[in-house]
């Protein structure tokens, strides 16, 4: 697996709308794209830090997995997601074969028409981790 760069941090908000204007009256970053995925149940916002993007990420159902890990740990820092240059699919091979434990077997739809695939905390020092591509 080839990682090109980090493609964006995720954070889990309650409320994009309540977030957005400390990202962008305080720090001085723009919201560029607003979005729902809905068969995730989040609706996400993206903001860019030089290379990097920031992805809000709000639940739009309480049963989503954005509002279990608001529940549970709070808003703040939910995934790392990476950039892959050799394909989600591709990765997610090598990892499986690396013993690392993965939450999707297959890639499947994002935001931002991105390919995406998780990889489970417990197999990467804690951290929710997210492999991506750009989709067709």
């Amino acid at each position: 697996m080839k990682i090109s760069h980090i493609e964006h941090l995720g954070i889990a908000v309650k409320s994009i709308e309540e977030a957005l204007p400390y990202y962008e009256k305080v720090l001085g970053l723009k919201c560029y794209n607003i979005e729902e995925v809905a068969d995730q149940k989040v609706k996400t916002a993206f903001l860019k830090v030089g290379d990097v993007k920031l992805e809000l990420l709000e639940p739009t159902s309480e049963d989503s997995t954005i509002a279990k890990y608001i529940e549970k740990r709070g808003e703040g820092i939910h995934h790392l997601a990476f950039a892959v240059e050799d394909g989600v699919a591709n990765a997610l091979q090598e990892m499986e074969a690396a013993g690392i434990r993965l939450i999707d077997k297959a890639p499947r739809p994002g935001a931002e028409k991105l390919n995406i695939a998780f990889l489970h905390p417990k197999s990467t020092q804690g951290i929710l981790t997210e492999l991506c591509e750009p989709g067709q």
